[in-house]
């Protein structure tokens, strides 16, 4: 996809001269690619001009997989980080630990399933997921978590890494430091 948007010159019409209706396809996804990505350029200016990016947003995207977007939504929809007395209040928070009701080892209801803000939850899944396909020690977190589980389980335990590691950042205002998310 990346390689398709970085094109300038018409290089669609070429490969696909022998069929018209698959050239004009081509041709109308590519001029549809270029508009959206300028019109999504202009709404990231004109946001980052809006909101003031402090020390914590510039921490926020030290992390790996988390850039513009993940670390505005992250900031904005935490809020005063202050209000989350531990860790685990807050990842709770960002629905990144499970909510099940035992008793006896056996399962006495859902639990709160939907408590917590939605909005967080899919920037640490989607950070998750593009921590694991561009930064080598968190794919080797993952690998590691689903040669024991599998790949859903492996893939939530890195969001839950993420969120843990959001918090103290936005806490004590430091950029991401690797070796203490991944030494274990």
């Amino acid at each position: 996809m990346n390689d398709v948007k970085a094109l300038k010159e018409d290089r669609i019409s070429p490969l696909l001269a022998d069929n018209e209706d698959l050239e004009l396809a081509g041709s109308v996804s590519k001029e549809t690619i270029d508009y959206l990505t300028r019109k999504i350029k202009c709404i990231e200016k004109i946001i980052e001009n809006r909101i003031a990016l402090d020390a914590q947003y510039q921490n926020l995207v030290t992390i790996p997989g988390v850039g513009k977007i993940l670390a505005l939504t992250i900031m904005l929809e935490t809020g005063p980080i202050c209000r989350f007395k531990k860790v685990g209040n807050y990842v709770s928070y960002c629905r990144k630990v499970s909510s099940t009701w035992t008793s006896n080892g056996k399962a006495k209801g859902k639990g709160n399933k939907k408590n917590g803000n939605k909005y967080l939850a899919w920037a640490f899944s989607e950070a998750a997921e593009l921590s694991r396909r561009f930064d080598g020690q968190a794919r080797a977190y993952f690998n590691r978590k689903a040669s024991k589980s599998n790949r859903m389980v492996a893939h939530n335990a890195l969001a839950h890494k993420l969120a843990m590691a959001a918090y103290y950042i936005m806490k004590d205002q430091v950029p991401f430091i690797p070796e203490k998310l991944f030494a274990s």
